[in-house]
């Protein structure tokens, strides 16, 4: 069964209009450009799409952009998850019957929260410590305390998801794997922190939509489901997984292997050891498990910016941001 489905997205510089081109004047897309600390207009969204039910993902995500910039993270993913939260809740308490009942709050957060593992620590849960050390990570881990709250104190029946990192299309290429991609694309030093020796739980974004979608469908009020992709690497190694497969997709003309250009650089404050998740709740409780196994995706992922160029040059010389839907 399909759905009606309305993005509120402020368009930072995060956000490419292309992105959603393909989706421009179909059928249940509704787009309103807005910005989550903006009560009236979260209000006066929720008033006219009647939704049944609510994904949170607005917040800003990079790490580095936290370290140099904390503020705009504290705006959005702190007070706007509570502006949001009370524009829900008087939504809510103003449905009767079916509605109400079925209504769902989802939260969608990172493993980040958690901390940090050890080489041989077991991986992250639903009821792992939270121990932020980034401002990114500590805003994520305010906004996930104030949804709780919200539920314990008000009823609000909300749903959180901690997710491990993302990669996958559209991924705004000041991430590690769009970073690689284009750098080695364009002949220009890979950088890689320290000495890429930092372990992530690598989830490709098609198979977290889809858990994002059985959380609201399946989960239960109150419960955390911790989402990963069963895909551990150290940087360096998921690094040179992506320069042999471009070796072998688009080699470089001078025939050197792009992994030559992978050059070390100063590693960032505060840089956590290890991510890892244990999905063992979502795949009992959701019936959800990830689909691409430990190269499908970045191979997919690959592809995609191979042939998508004007999308990633866009973005790269600014002209994305001239750019509008044509039903903004």
């Amino acid at each position: 069964m399909g759905h009606d489905i309305l993005i509120f997205d402020k368009l930072t510089y995060a956000g490419n209009h292309k992105s959603l081109s393909d989706l421009d004047g179909k059928k249940g897309f509704n787009f309103i450009k807005g910005d989550i600390c903006d009560a009236p207009a979260v209000r006066s969204a929720l008033a006219t799409f009647k939704p049944d039910a609510i994904m949170h993902l607005a917040a800003e995500s990079h790490v580095d952009r936290s370290i140099d910039g904390p503020g705009d993270f504290i705006q959005t993913n702190v007070l706007g998850t509570f502006q949001l939260l009370q524009a829900t809740l008087g939504y809510w308490r103003g449905l009767t019957g079916e509605q109400k009942e079925k209504f769902r709050f989802l939260h969608v957060s990172t493993d980040e929260v958690f901390g940090s593992l050890g080489t041989q620590d077991e991986p992250f849960n639903e009821t792992t410590r939270y121990n932020p050390h980034s401002p990114y990570s500590a805003s994520k881990a305010s906004s996930d305390h104030l949804v709780r709250a919200w539920m314990d104190t008000y009823g609000l029946p909300v749903i959180i998801t901690n997710c491990s990192n993302n990669y996958g299309p559209y991924q705004f290429p000041e991430k590690l794997i769009p970073v690689v991609i284009i750098k080695a694309l364009r002949g220009e030093p890979i950088p890689v922190y320290g000495k890429g020796e930092n372990i992530r739980d690598w989830l490709y974004v098609d198979d977290h939509a889809r858990a994002l979608l059985a959380a609201v469908l399946k989960g239960k009020p109150g419960n955390t489901y911790c989402i990963g992709g069963d895909n551990e690497r150290k940087n360096i190694d998921l690094v040179k997984l992506i320069c042999a497969m471009l070796d072998e997709m688009r080699p470089r003309a001078d025939r050197k292997p792009h992994a030559s250009a992978i050059t070390f650089v100063t590693d960032r404050p505060g840089h956590d050891m290890r991510y890892a998740i244990n999905a063992s709740r979502a795949r009992e409780e959701l019936s959800w498990a990830p689909q691409e196994n430990f190269e499908s995706g970045f191979r997919k992922t690959i592809k995609w910016y191979l042939e998508h160029p004007q999308w990633t040059q866009a973005i790269l010389d600014g002209s994305y941001r001239l750019e509008r839907l044509g039903n903004l």
